[in-house]
């Protein structure tokens, strides 16, 4: 099975805008393993609506991301890919942990942008928001 985690090449962290990853990091599960990992760049897809074309060109069978909006989520589908929102963290052990059945993740989490306004469902913030939804 091949699973992505949008990725933050500098964190090392799942990115936490599916739409604005530069970054995937692809991961290779066998019997309940991470047995290979690369990183692919996103940079030239063309944004959005791009992204679930791309990924199922890879093979991407499920994807682990941040916050995610409504058209992103509705396009990972149609591509056929499983979708793990509202994680956050190293995305290695993210990897690990969907590979053994033990993700945590949001189902619910989701990102709307109104009006240069962020607003993420699936955290609280006050003026120092760590999300870039």
């Amino acid at each position: 099975m091949r699973i992505a985690a949008t990725f933050d090449k500098n964190t090392g962290e799942v990115f936490q805008h599916f739409g604005r990853t530069e970054t995937f990091r692809l991961y290779t599960i066998e019997n309940g393993k991470v047995t290979d990992k690369r990183d692919v760049s996103a940079a030239e897809t063309g944004g959005h609506a791009a992204l679930a074309p791309f990924l199922q060109e890879q093979g991407v069978e499920a994807l682990i991301a941040g916050g995610i909006g409504g058209g992103a989520r509705a396009a990972l589908a149609s591509c056929g890919i499983a979708l793990y929102p509202g994680v956050s963290g190293n995305a290695d052990k993210a990897a690990e942990a969907l590979a053994s059945g033990t993700l945590v993740y949001d189902e619910n989490a989701t990102c709307h942008h109104h009006e240069g306004e962020h607003e993420c469902n699936h955290h609280e913030h006050g003026g120092n928001c760590h999300h870039t939804c």
